[in-house]
């Protein structure tokens, strides 16, 4: 149809007209469009390409916007995490007793403190002995969670500090541990040390070398065959020692002798400063304990230890990481 316009046109028009008309009959023949053919008639030839608009081809200026919406949804996805996150934690809290959600830690130092025997607490060089000392050197406020011995062995206990995500440290005597060895081989498990209290919870001091040396290496062997490791962490019972008890301790692969600040129990604290009053670093003891020793269960001591600590704004760090 357009041919036959076109060959009117020519009938019509002049020698440009006719010679159009031949080189329009050419490019029908080779397949080339009517647009190629006009660009090549009226066009300069070198002339460069019109670019596409970036809108049409997906360019420069959609990709920002893509960016910013993935970076949106990004942030959106964390924040909802966060907010699930946090909700888990405040209803592990409730079913726990606790009004208030335990405060997290901050990370653990890179280089660890250096840690000396507390004044008052030395005996005859013991420069050469492990330290003694009942407070971690640091400035964040931390407090450190130690049980001892081992007699009460109440599975919630370590199913409530598991879902709190609250770290602690056990000193085990034989005596009372080897009734149940599995349930402290759970505890080793969730990730609590496992430390030293000797074979049979004695009165340290009135002892020889030889036999004060039995109950600590003797607890060590314990502790290895039962759970694995060999701990470098020692505490005495009641707190008591000589240069003996720290001279045995060594020998038997002890590092340190950390005792207490505070006592938590089921119904009361208990303090070793004048003040009663807890400071940054402070290890707390309490006892593996319930209510035919106490007027209250393991859950319910650490329930008043956690209310505590949470209301002054101090959250639970383990012991080991600053060891």
């Amino acid at each position: 149809m357009r041919l036959v316009g076109l060959n009117r046109q020519v009938a019509r028009g002049g020698s440009r007209t006719r010679a159009l008309a031949r080189l329009l009959t050419a490019a029908l023949a080779l397949g080339v469009t009517a647009t190629s053919l006009a660009g090549c008639a009226g066009q300069d030839p070198t002339a460069k390409p019109a670019k596409a608009s970036a809108s049409a081809s997906g360019g420069a200026e959609g990709a920002p916007g893509k960016k910013a919406e993935r970076a949106k949804a990004a942030r959106d996805e964390a924040a909802t995490r966060k907010r699930t996150v946090e909700a888990a934690r405040i209803a592990t809290a409730k079913r726990w007793g606790l009004t208030k959600v335990p405060l997290l830690a901050p990370p653990p130092p890179a280089a660890k403190p250096k840690i000396p025997t507390r004044d008052g607490f030395e005996v005859e060089g013991h420069d050469e002995l492990p330290p003694v000392f009942t407070t971690i050197p640091t400035k964040e406020k931390i407090v450190f969670l130690t049980i001892d011995d081992g007699d009460n062995k109440d599975p919630a206990l370590i199913k409530m500090l598991e879902e709190l995500k609250v770290p602690y440290t056990a000193f085990l005597s034989d005596y009372l541990v080897k009734e149940d060895y599995g349930y402290f081989r759970k505890m080793r498990d969730a990730g609590v040390t496992l430390n030293n209290h000797t074979l049979t919870h004695p009165y340290m001091p009135a002892l020889s070398y030889e036999a004060q040396k039995r109950q600590i290496c003797g607890m060590q062997d314990v502790i290895q065959k039962q759970y694995g490791t060999r701990p470098t962490v020692f505490r005495p019972p009641y707190g008591n020692y000589n240069r003996t008890t720290l001279r045995a301790a060594k020998e038997c692969g002890i590092t340190a002798v950390p005792l207490w600040n505070e006592e938590v129990f089921a119904d009361r604290w208990e303090y070793r400063e004048y003040d009663k009053r807890i400071r940054p670093g402070d290890i707390v003891l309490t006892h593996f304990r319930g209510k035919k020793d106490w007027d209250g269960s393991m859950p319910d001591t650490v329930r008043r230890f956690l209310k505590l600590i949470t209301e002054q704004g101090y959250a639970v760090a383990k012991l080991e990481d600053y060891l």
